[in-house]
């Protein structure tokens, strides 16, 4: 199938939005489904049915096939981002989980990022893409080539010898992306467990927040993040 220019535009969480994709999140720069699909069987088949789709497509998705349960990610690896290949390619795979009576679980999509805050990030990013095998264009960014690993992302923070701050002393943090609709339920679910918010002056982008012990993690949406 030929690509168009048109095709090879990313999108943006509201173009996304505006496809209407029910099923899907955009989670950093790929679509995210969930369908349980109740055993195995039904799991597989509906991975080869997709496979054969993207094969008439050629355009490729990633997928974690598991009992009772399909987890998919699109993306336009050549460009970065998701593009209306990816649009396209996702209703297809909604129509095909839907004609086997597979419930899709858009609300259950989540990314694990890891965080690592440092003063310095050119003087260990080399150990890190060395030890996990990690690369990235980015000098604050590193991410798994295969895609399964949790991308690492460098934040600056202050030193031993800087100034005071209320950055605890505290040096990986995690953050979770989640979709926009479900991050102030997961919010609050934190709250209930015992933890604080330390911050939401970047909500919807991000919020911090800290466990009992004074830990931060951060529940962060694709919202406010838009390319420039």
């Amino acid at each position: 199938m030929s690509i168009t220019e048109e095709d090879r535009v990313v999108l943006s969480g509201h173009d996304v939005e505006a496809e209407l994709l029910e099923d899907w999140r955009l989670l950093f720069a790929r679509l995210h489904a969930r369908f349980d699909t109740g055993d195995f069987a039904t799991a597989l088949q509906i991975a080869a049915e997709v496979g054969a789709v993207a094969e008439e497509m050629d355009h490729h998705p990633d997928i974690d096939l598991s009992y009772g349960r399909l987890d998919v990610r699109l993306s336009s690896h050549d460009v970065g981002g998701v593009t209306q290949r990816d649009v396209r390619l996702a209703r297809e795979i909604s129509r095909i989980a839907g004609s086997r009576g597979a419930t899709p679980r858009p609300r259950d999509t989540a990314v694990l990022e890891l965080a690592l805050d440092t003063p310095d990030a050119a003087a260990i990013r080399p150990f890190w893409a060395a030890l996990l095998g990690y690369e990235g264009e980015e000098e604050d960014e590193l991410a798994d080539p295969g895609g399964r690993g949790p991308t690492i992302w460098f934040q600056q923070a202050a030193g031993p010898t800087g100034a005071a701050t209320e950055t605890p002393s505290q040096t990986w943090h995690l953050d979770v992306r989640v979709p926009p609709e479900v991050a102030e339920l997961r919010i609050q679910a934190v709250l209930d467990a015992g933890g604080t918010m330390v911050s939401d002056g970047r909500a919807p982008s991000f919020w911090v927040l800290a466990d009992a012990q004074g830990n931060r993690a951060c529940v962060t949406t694709w919202v406010g993040r838009e390319p420039a």
